[in-house]
Protein backbone atom coordinates (compact mmCIF):
# COMPACT_ATOMS: atom_id res chain seq x y z
CA UNK A 1 0.00 0.00 0.00
CA UNK A 2 2.77 2.47 0.93
CA UNK A 3 4.73 1.48 -2.17
CA UNK A 4 1.69 2.21 -4.39
CA UNK A 5 1.13 5.59 -2.74
CA UNK A 6 4.77 6.58 -3.25
CA UNK A 7 4.70 5.40 -6.86
CA UNK A 8 1.56 7.43 -7.58
CA UNK A 9 3.14 10.50 -5.92
CA UNK A 10 6.32 10.19 -7.98
CA UNK A 11 4.37 9.76 -11.23
CA UNK A 12 2.16 12.76 -10.40
CA UNK A 13 5.19 14.97 -9.69
CA UNK A 14 6.96 13.84 -12.85
CA UNK A 15 3.85 14.62 -14.89
CA UNK A 16 3.62 18.12 -13.40
CA UNK A 17 7.28 18.83 -14.17
CA UNK A 18 7.00 17.64 -17.76
CA UNK A 19 3.72 19.50 -18.33
CA UNK A 20 5.07 22.85 -17.10
CA UNK A 21 5.74 25.37 -19.88
CA UNK A 22 9.37 26.28 -20.44
CA UNK A 23 10.37 29.94 -20.37
CA UNK A 24 12.19 31.11 -23.49
CA UNK A 25 13.71 34.56 -22.97
CA UNK A 26 14.66 34.86 -26.65
CA UNK A 27 11.08 34.98 -27.91
CA UNK A 28 10.12 38.54 -26.99
CA UNK A 29 11.77 41.72 -25.90
CA UNK A 30 10.02 43.40 -23.03
CA UNK A 31 8.88 46.97 -22.92
CA UNK A 32 11.09 48.62 -20.32
CA UNK A 33 9.88 50.78 -17.46
CA UNK A 34 10.96 54.40 -17.05
CA UNK A 35 13.02 53.32 -14.04
CA UNK A 36 14.84 50.67 -16.10
CA UNK A 37 15.51 53.17 -18.88
CA UNK A 38 16.77 55.75 -16.36
CA UNK A 39 19.09 53.16 -14.86
CA UNK A 40 20.50 52.34 -18.30
CA UNK A 41 21.05 56.06 -18.99
CA UNK A 42 22.90 56.43 -15.67
CA UNK A 43 25.18 53.46 -16.26
CA UNK A 44 25.92 53.47 -20.00
CA UNK A 45 29.12 54.67 -21.63
CA UNK A 46 27.29 55.31 -24.92
CA UNK A 47 27.34 58.78 -26.50
CA UNK A 48 23.82 60.14 -25.90
CA UNK A 49 21.80 62.68 -27.91
CA UNK A 50 18.42 63.79 -26.54
CA UNK A 51 15.52 64.68 -28.88
CA UNK A 52 11.82 65.40 -28.61
CA UNK A 53 10.90 66.60 -25.15
CA UNK A 54 13.85 64.72 -23.58
CA UNK A 55 16.04 67.26 -21.81
CA UNK A 56 18.46 64.92 -20.10
CA UNK A 57 18.68 61.53 -18.46
CA UNK A 58 16.96 62.49 -15.21
CA UNK A 59 14.70 65.36 -16.31
CA UNK A 60 11.06 65.46 -15.23
CA UNK A 61 8.85 63.81 -17.86
CA UNK A 62 5.22 63.32 -18.79
CA UNK A 63 3.81 59.95 -17.74
CA UNK A 64 2.06 59.61 -21.11
CA UNK A 65 5.13 60.11 -23.27
CA UNK A 66 6.94 57.24 -24.93
CA UNK A 67 10.69 57.03 -24.49
CA UNK A 68 12.84 55.30 -27.12
CA UNK A 69 16.60 54.72 -27.12
CA UNK A 70 18.11 53.68 -30.44
CA UNK A 71 21.79 53.04 -31.05
CA UNK A 72 24.16 52.31 -33.92
CA UNK A 73 26.35 49.52 -32.46
CA UNK A 74 25.98 46.05 -31.05
CA UNK A 75 28.81 44.25 -29.30
CA UNK A 76 27.79 40.73 -28.37
CA UNK A 77 24.60 41.12 -26.38
CA UNK A 78 25.20 44.79 -25.54
CA UNK A 79 23.71 47.76 -27.41
CA UNK A 80 25.66 51.03 -27.48
CA UNK A 81 27.81 53.37 -29.53
CA UNK A 82 26.06 56.57 -30.53
CA UNK A 83 22.53 56.52 -29.10
CA UNK A 84 19.56 58.84 -29.49
CA UNK A 85 17.05 59.18 -26.65
CA UNK A 86 13.61 60.32 -27.84
CA UNK A 87 10.75 61.31 -25.58
CA UNK A 88 7.39 62.26 -27.02
CA UNK A 89 4.22 61.01 -28.56
CA UNK A 90 2.89 60.00 -31.97
CA UNK A 91 5.90 60.49 -34.22
CA UNK A 92 7.83 58.89 -37.03
CA UNK A 93 11.53 59.07 -36.14
CA UNK A 94 14.15 59.15 -38.86
CA UNK A 95 16.62 56.55 -37.57
CA UNK A 96 19.13 55.47 -40.23
CA UNK A 97 21.98 53.21 -39.09
CA UNK A 98 19.96 51.95 -36.11
CA UNK A 99 21.19 48.56 -34.93
CA UNK A 100 19.27 48.15 -31.67
CA UNK A 101 16.58 49.87 -29.64
CA UNK A 102 14.56 49.83 -26.42
CA UNK A 103 11.27 51.57 -25.62
CA UNK A 104 8.73 52.21 -22.88
CA UNK A 105 5.79 51.34 -25.19
CA UNK A 106 5.39 49.01 -28.15
CA UNK A 107 6.95 50.97 -31.02
CA UNK A 108 7.38 49.76 -34.61
CA UNK A 109 10.72 49.76 -36.41
CA UNK A 110 10.76 49.91 -40.21
CA UNK A 111 13.30 49.18 -42.95
CA UNK A 112 12.43 52.32 -44.94
CA UNK A 113 12.34 56.00 -44.03
CA UNK A 114 9.02 57.64 -43.26
CA UNK A 115 7.88 54.58 -41.30
CA UNK A 116 7.32 52.70 -44.53
CA UNK A 117 8.42 49.42 -46.00
CA UNK A 118 8.44 46.37 -43.78
CA UNK A 119 7.80 47.15 -40.10
CA UNK A 120 7.94 44.99 -36.99
CA UNK A 121 6.87 45.74 -33.45
CA UNK A 122 9.23 45.89 -30.51
CA UNK A 123 7.23 43.20 -28.70
CA UNK A 124 7.89 40.78 -31.57
CA UNK A 125 11.66 41.22 -31.34
CA UNK A 126 13.56 38.27 -32.78
CA UNK A 127 16.88 38.82 -30.98
CA UNK A 128 16.77 40.13 -27.45
CA UNK A 129 19.84 41.92 -26.07
CA UNK A 130 20.91 42.89 -22.55
CA UNK A 131 19.15 45.75 -20.77
CA UNK A 132 15.81 45.35 -22.57
CA UNK A 133 17.20 46.12 -26.04
CA UNK A 134 16.15 44.47 -29.29
CA UNK A 135 18.56 43.80 -32.17
CA UNK A 136 17.05 45.67 -35.14
CA UNK A 137 19.57 45.69 -38.03
CA UNK A 138 18.43 47.55 -41.13
CA UNK A 139 16.13 49.90 -39.23
CA UNK A 140 15.64 53.24 -41.00
CA UNK A 141 12.69 54.68 -39.05
CA UNK A 142 10.74 54.15 -35.82
CA UNK A 143 6.98 54.67 -35.46
CA UNK A 144 6.09 55.94 -31.98
CA UNK A 145 2.38 55.44 -31.18
CA UNK A 146 0.01 57.91 -29.58
CA UNK A 147 -0.16 57.01 -25.89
Amino acid sequence: MQFTLRLVSVVALATMVLASPAYNRDVEASIVSNAELDNWLRTTDAVLTFTGTAKGPLAKRSALNTRVVYCNRRSGSVCGGDCTVYEGNSACLNAPDTTCLMATTDVAFCDRGGCGGSCNTFNSCGTRLDGGFCFTPGTRSINVPFT
